[in-house]
C-alpha cells in the first residue's frame, strides 16, 4: 500500500474516532473532536499531494480518496444535525448532490469518459472543511454563525453539482429513456 493511500485510510479511521469524541461531554473532549477533524482533513490535501507528486496515483486511491471525503465531511454535518446546529434538509441536499455527481461520473466511466474534479467541486471540498471546523471550534459558534456556515456549506454544494452537470449534459443519454 502506497503512503498516499495509508493516509486516505488514516481519514477513514480518523471517523469513528471523531463519533465517539463528539459524543462526549467537555471542553477538552471538543477540542479533541476538533483536533481529529483537522488531522482528517488536512489528510485529504496531504494524500492527493503526495499521489501526484511522488506517482503513487492507483485505483484504489481514485476511488477511495472521495470516499473518505465524503464520509468525513458528511459525518461531521450528521453530528451537527444530531445536535441541532444544523437545518436536516441542507444536509439531505448535500447528500442528494454527492449520489447525483457520483452517478454522473459512473454514467460517463461507462462511456470510457472521466469526469475530473473541478474546481468549484474544490472550492465546495474546501469551503466545507473550513466551516466544519469552524463549527467544531469551542466557544466560537452560535445559531446565526451556524446558519451561515450552513448556507456556505449549501451553495457552494448546489453549485459545484449544477455545473458538474451543465458542463457534463453531454453524459446524459436521455433517448434510453
Amino acid at each position: 500500500m502506497t503512503l498516499a493511500n495509508k493516509i486516505t485510510m488514516f481519514r477513514v479511521i480518523c471517523i469513528p474516532v471523531f463519533i465517539v469524541l463528539m459524543y462526549l461531554e467537555g471542553t477538552s473532549m471538543q477540542i479533541a473532536a476538533l483536533i481529529v477533524y483537522v488531522l482528517g482533513s488536512v489528510s485529504d490535501f496531504l494524500d492527493g499531494y503526495i499521489a501526484r507528486h511522488y506517482n503513487q496515483v492507483t485505483d484504489f486511491g481514485k476511488f477511495m480518496d472521495p470516499l473518505a471525503d465524503k464520509m468525513l465531511v458528511i459525518t461531521a454535518m450528521l453530528m451537527f444535525v444530531a445536535q441541532g446546529r444544523m437545518p436536516a434538509w441542507v444536509l439531505a441536499l448535500v447528500i442528494t448532490r454527492e449520489f447525483a455527481v457520483s452517478g454522473l461520473r459512473l454514467i460517463a466511466v461507462e462511456g470510457g469518459r472521466v469526469i475530473a474534479a473541478a474546481k468549484s467541486g474544490k472550492i465546495k471540498t474546501a469551503s466545507t472543511m473550513v466551516c466544519n471546523i469552524l463549527m467544531l471550534v469551542p466557544g466560537l459558534t452560535n445559531s446565526t454563525f451556524d446558519f451561515v456556515c450552513s448556507m456556505i456549506i449549501l451553495v457552494t454544494t448546489l453549485y459545484s453539482g449544477i455545473e458538474y452537470f451543465i458542463v457534463n449534459r453531454d453524459v446524459m443519454n436521455f433517448k434510453d429513456m
